[in-house]
């Protein structure tokens, strides 16, 4: 793929990731404090935070594509998306859905976070910085 092409995509998707967010974030302090319980609530509060913490790294992978011109850095962003698909989807899901199975696949997603930041930790380390 294009290098420039892979960091324009990360950027949109990190921004509409970020969006996205913000909605869940509003909609979890205005529409659900009163449907669910306290431990629901915090569980979805982390998902949203976890969403937006690595939003802003998918935003932060596809500049550094393209200022670093390193392709390899693009792997970062990539991981967090799948991150975000799932450790905040899992919560998403326990917390609205109630579908509790779900819990075990969060720390996959937490893996996908870890794993990405290392990533990009190894190319700014190795010289793509």
């Amino acid at each position: 793929m294009d290098i420039d092409i892979s960091a324009r995509r990360l950027v949109v998707i990190g921004t509409l990731s970020a969006g996205l967010g913000v909605i869940a974030g509003a909609f979890g302090a205005h529409m659900l404090k009163d449907m669910l319980d306290q431990h629901l609530l915090d569980v979805y509060e982390k998902a949203t935070r976890y969403q937006m913490y690595h939003a802003f790294g998918m935003v932060f992978s596809g500049f550094a594509v393209q200022i670093w011109r390193d392709a390899g850095v693009a792997r970062a962003g990539w991981l967090f998306l799948g991150g975000t698909v799932l450790f905040s989807g899992s919560l998403y899901g326990v917390s609205l859905l109630g579908v509790r199975w779900l819990g075990a696949v969060t720390p996959v997603g937490g893996v996908l976070f870890i794993v990405g930041w290392m990533v990009l930790a190894w190319r700014a380390w190795r010289g793509a910085a």
